[in-house]
């Protein structure tokens, strides 16, 4: 592949996973203002209706869905960690403080990096890996870890989801490598995930108003593009290129939250949004030299 051509799909990359980042913090609004329910039965609506949406471009698309050899362990590798990822930050949500359970979803990047080294060998240049590192230290001037994050079983189920959603999106790109449909990879997942957590759903059903239903029904659309996006993202480029762009989630995040919860960043925030922004454009500005070269 040409340079060209190179530089072309890496700045798809960075698109869809900016817009992944706009779909998954507006999913966590709606699923803030659908209230006081079990993170299972918010986790299967999302993911049902992530499905619906993947069944109708899948159809749209007029491609039939091919499973061809070896793509079934990247698409349960995809679909299991995914899963887990899921459910452990929904848990760790509902028993942590946000701040606590945000900062451990966004180890993922920084995972999302280590597990493509370690399962597809994409070597990681040093100034890549000190970008998800720096980046990763932004987040906790933003998100500022309370000093008893440790001291509950909830933090470290948090922590296993940042794991499991890294090693996610590894297997996506392994997926996209393959050049397996987009739109089949985000239907088996989905399809997936309401199967493991269908039965948890109908042994502790709790009844919703139509109100909550309606936010969850908004929060499984936004899901779905952040799913498309992110999927996206990983087929087009590496991690180690594109993950560090994930961590935008967090000034969506801040508008949202002055938006509809009058929210305002304090000083060490700032501080966060800075660096993370310095090291965005720093690891820019370093891959558009390195394709030009």
């Amino acid at each position: 592949m040409s340079n060209q051509n190179k530089g072309s799909e890496l700045y798809k990359g960075i698109m869809y996973i900016v817009f992944s980042a706009f779909f998954f913090a507006l999913m966590s609004v709606f699923v803030r203002f659908a209230g006081d329910i079990p993170s299972i039965q918010k986790s299967f609506f999302r993911n049902l209706i992530s499905f619906f949406i993947a069944l109708f471009a899948l159809f749209k698309s007029g491609k039939k869905p091919e499973i061809r050899k070896g793509d079934l362990r990247f698409l349960l590798g995809r679909a299991i960690f995914g899963t887990i990822g899921i459910l452990c930050n929904f848990y760790a949500v509902d028993n942590l403080l946000l701040s606590d359970a945000s900062m451990l979803n966004k180890i993922s990047p920084f995972f999302s990096v280590v597990f493509s080294y370690l399962l597809l060998k994409e070597r990681i240049s040093l100034p890549q890996a000190m970008a998800v590192v720096t980046a990763f230290l932004g987040t906790l001037f933003i998100i500022k870890p309370s000093a008893e994050l440790f001291e509950t079983p909830a933090a470290l189920i948090g922590l296993l989801g940042g794991i499991c959603a890294g090693a996610a999106y590894t297997f996506v790109r392994a997926l996209g490598l393959r050049k397996v449909e987009k739109s089949f990879i985000v239907l088996f997942f989905s399809a997936f995930s309401c199967l493991a957590t269908l039965p948890f759903l109908i042994a502790d059903f709790h009844p919703m108003t139509l109100k909550q239903l309606l936010f969850l029904i908004a929060a499984g659309i936004a899901a779905a593009g952040g799913q498309f996006s992110v999927t996206s993202a990983y087929c087009y480029a590496p991690a180690k290129e594109v993950s560090v762009y994930s961590y935008s989630q967090l000034f969506f995040s801040m508008i949202f939250g002055f938006v509809f919860f009058s929210q305002l960043p304090d000083i060490l925030s700032i501080i966060g949004y800075v660096i993370i922004t310095a090291t965005a454009v720093g690891i820019f500005i370093y891959n558009k030299k390195k394709q030009s070269s």
